[in-house]
């Protein structure tokens, strides 16, 4: 095999796991193409001992300390295939090279579909959002909104008050039961029923909605749940188990994030439907001890089908 393991995504998932794996002298190599989910955000909020920090910045700063462990490589490529070859794996990368290992850590993460509103997707990442707890509190108690596209819209709706006066634009998608009517009402949540149209303000920031009537409300920042699918075939590919999550399917798996697949781990977003950087790189610590502890106490896959 060319590696112990390879880890596919290079942002806080990925790199979490390669540490690990670099610690205890393992040969893994990182693969990364260069489009992390949260390129969009200027800065990354709630990460114990990053925040306010770029992620690019951080994610920087984790290669260079991934750089001092001599068995760690790093290739800007992208994994298009992924099969079973006898006790490992092979992957075919998109420029035609095929690469083994014994071990896979899935951190490709997942891709975003934005609602269908004119220059929305020029304010994503800075004005448009999805996490309160991300992004909230800069936001500074301003008018804020929440763009229904469905039942998280309730979420984020009773969610959103302790961060600023808060409207739930129901878009005609989303009609609250009168005891969800109740509830927001008792937060100060203003519902509005008539869709939004335009954007308004110099772009990323936003400054105002304009609705169908013509009306225009203020808002600050704009949160939305963007429909997600995941950002690479390879899980389906290989078989792993996925599971529907409340904006679209994400890996399952267990404990110490391992795959319905022997020899396959997962972290990140696309093992877990909350998207949190903490979290991510948390599973990744996980998903690259499991690897490790799988390589030693079932370097033959045994269990594999």
């Amino acid at each position: 095999m060319d590696h112990d393991v390879i880890t596919i995504g290079g942002s806080f998932a990925g790199l979490s796991a390669a540490m690990q794996l670099a610690r205890a002298r393992r040969n893994v190599l990182v693969l990364d193409t260069g489009a992390p989910r949260n390129r969009y955000a200027a800065a990354s909020h709630g990460f114990p001992g990053q925040d306010g920090r770029r992620p690019e910045d951080i994610r920087n700063a984790l290669r260079a300390e991934l750089g001092a462990y001599p068995t760690v490589t790093f290739r800007d490529a992208e994994a298009m295939h992924a099969s079973r070859q006898g006790a490992g794996f092979r992957l075919s990368l998109s420029a035609g090279e095929a690469l083994t290992a014994r071990r896979l850590i899935l951190a490709y993460g997942v891709r975003d579909t934005l609602p269908d509103v004119p220059d929305l997707s020029r304010r994503w990442g800075a004005s448009v959002l999805h996490c309160p707890y991300c992004h909230g509190y800069e936001l500074n108690r301003r008018p804020l909104g929440v763009l229904a596209s469905g039942e998280a819209a309730m979420h984020q709706a009773m969610l959103l008050p302790d961060w600023g006066p808060t409207t739930l634009f129901t878009q005609g998608s989303f009609a609250p039961a009168p005891e969800a009517r109740r509830m927001l009402a008792a937060r100060g949540v203003a519902l509005e029923d008539t869709p939004i149209t335009a954007l308004l303000g110099p772009a990323p920031a936003l400054e105002a909605v304009r609705l169908a009537d013509g009306r225009e409300i203020a808002a600050a920042g704009l949160f939305v749940a963007p429909q997600t699918a995941p950002s690479s075939e390879l899980g389906a590919s290989l078989g792993c188990i996925a599971k529907d999550g409340p904006t679209g399917p994400y890996l399952a798996v267990d404990a110490l994030q391992a795959t319905s697949v022997p020899g396959v781990f997962a972290a990140g977003d696309i093992a877990n439907p909350m998207a949190n950087a903490t979290l991510a790189a948390a599973a990744g610590v996980m998903a690259g001890v499991a690897a490790h502890r799988s390589l030693i106490f079932d370097p033959d896959l045994t269990d594999a089908a």
